[in-house]
């Protein structure tokens, strides 16, 4: 079987649901960390502040700085005092915003949905498939800080308990609001941690990507070259890519802090022929095997869903078969998967 002509079962993994992280660690890097080698396909067992053992003077590790917005607000219909879930999808323009309805059938153009103590009101001003909508809010004051007190947290579907503190789906650098998931892969992080890094002679550098729900929309295609990727935004500064660009051409590894930091990157260094410069955009790349890397030399990612497009990113990095077998150990060394479970290095 050539790279380019896999299929989705190819990507399929058994993976028991006891081990699907329901809540995050007390101490962030206190998270296992499986470390593997994609040329050799060997791996080591450590936890995630042994990353300093792993990362050179010289080197920059890269963190997406978008923050999760309290996305999920519980409505009514005014005349009927029924109960609507909104999910925040991204803003389109204004305080026009791409939204989730549940249930979506009732809710059509000019229909009026009430929230807290109508605070916070919208109204249906456009109609999507598969229960999406374009909703107008309407409040007085700072949105923001209205969302705060009514929202919350969007926690992936998988994720059945309730988060006591809604600061351990952010990381501890965001920054910039726009995020309807969490890039988890930075979750493991501490200030603490972030300063031994720098202290050893790494560059700590940001970009902003906004994670979208699509990252957990599932692949429907067998023939995996069929599946439509969703589109994300993104934005890296002339600051960033000077930093990143004197880190390549002194011959350090540019190290990605998650799938969505690998997306950013690689979509830049694609549109630019290998380097990096200030740019913004959206972005619907897929990287799958057979995809050749421009930019990333290394990265930290957590464990991803069977059959899923990051489990695909990751492969074409390691290879299908040596990135499968990491996995299998994982399982039967009962690490913790998914959104809140322990992570990877994964390094050449």
């Amino acid at each position: 079987m050539t790279e380019q002509n896999y299929q989705l079962s190819d990507f399929d993994y058994d993976l028991p649901q006891e081990l699907i992280a329901q809540t995050p660690l007390k101490q962030r890097d206190a998270s296992r960390l499986l470390v593997l080698n994609a040329l050799t396909g060997e791996y080591e067992d450590k936890h995630f502040y042994d990353i300093l053992d792993y990362v050179q003077p010289g080197d920059a590790i890269v963190m997406n700085n978008s923050r999760v917005l309290p996305a999920r607000l519980h409505g009514t219909r005014p005349e009927t005092g029924g109960h609507v879930e909104v999910l925040m999808l991204r803003q389109d323009h204004g305080d026009v915003w791409e939204v989730l309805l549940k249930p979506a059938r009732k809710y059509h153009i000019g229909q009026e949905i009430s929230f807290g103590n109508g605070e916070l009101t919208a109204t249906v001003v456009g109609e999507l498939e598969h229960g999406g909508r374009y909703v107008e809010f309407h409040y007085e004051g700072i949105f923001l800080e209205i969302l705060e007190s009514l929202g919350e947290m969007p926690l992936p579907p998988y994720i059945k308990e309730k988060l006591e503190d809604q600061e351990r789906y952010q990381t501890v650098y965001s920054k910039v609001n726009g995020s309807a998931a969490a890039p988890t892969a930075g979750l493991h992080w501490t200030p603490e941690l972030l300063k031994a890094v720098e202290d050893k002679g790494v560059k700590l550098v940001e970009l902003t990507l906004h994670v979208g729900l699509g990252t957990f929309r599932p692949v429907e295609e067998e023939n995996i070259e069929d599946h439509k990727m969703h589109s994300e935004f993104y934005q890296l500064t002339q600051a960033a890519a000077d930093t990143l660009n004197e880190v390549r051409q002194n011959g350090g590894r540019i190290i990605a802090t998650g799938t969505t930091s690998i997306r950013t990157l690689e979509t830049i260094g694609s549109k630019f022929d290998g380097e990096l410069q200030e740019d913004s955009g959206w972005t619907d790349i897929f990287i799958k095997p057979g995809y050749q890397w421009t930019i990333v030399d290394a990265f930290i990612t957590n464990f991803h869903l069977p059959k899923s497009t990051l489990v695909m990113l990751v492969a074409a990095f390691t290879g299908r078969e040596r990135i499968l077998n990491a996995y299998q150990h994982a399982v039967a060394e009962k690490y913790r998967f998914f959104s809140f479970g322990d992570a990877m290095f994964i390094h050449k």
